[in-house]
């Protein structure tokens, strides 16, 4: 009798722990692709942070001038002649509404951007969710399971043992 209950013994706690083994590399799969996502999300918010600090504006010749520069007021060159002076004025008025609108547009841009991202953010963490409560469903139904044959093979023992 002894030796009967060892030859189904050994190979189902063996199987049990191909099974276990199995649960594990499992885990272990969905762990890295949760970890290559959040690599991939830190890169992209990395590079839209050196993005955002190295942002330049662009006049209306394309010429680009850094954030930095921006802020200083450029002299204004006043001429002595009324009608040049008042020539100039539209033209300078054009160019300060031109800007003005351009960096309307950059801050809605941003803001636009920032709701995407944050709408983005909020998607993968819904999907990640999902996947989470799906793994976990499946290894729930897989402990019992396994706890089930141990408690049947332990009981099948001890019946043995008294029979």
């Amino acid at each position: 009798m002894r030796r009967s209950s060892l030859r189904w013994t050994i190979p189902t706690l063996l199987a049990l722990q191909l099974g276990l083994l199995w649960i594990q590399g499992a885990q272990l799969h969905h762990q890295n692709h949760v970890l290559e996502g959040l690599r991939e999300d830190i890169q992209a918010l990395a590079e839209s942070i050196d993005d955002g600090q190295s942002s330049t504006s662009t006049d209306d010749d394309g010429a680009t001038v850094p954030v930095r520069f921006q802020t200083q007021s450029e002299p204004k060159n006043k001429v002595g002649v009324l009608g040049v002076e008042e020539e100039q004025d539209p033209a300078v008025k054009e160019l300060q509404a031109s800007r003005d609108s351009a960096q309307k547009a950059v801050k809605e841009a941003r803001e636009v951007q920032s709701k995407v991202s944050i709408e983005e953010n909020a998607r993968k963490a819904e999907e990640a969710r999902k996947v989470q409560a799906a793994t976990s469903t499946w290894q729930l139904w897989t402990w019992g399971a396994l706890a089930l044959v141990v408690l049947t093979l332990v009981a099948r023992s001890v019946i043995r043992r008294r029979a």
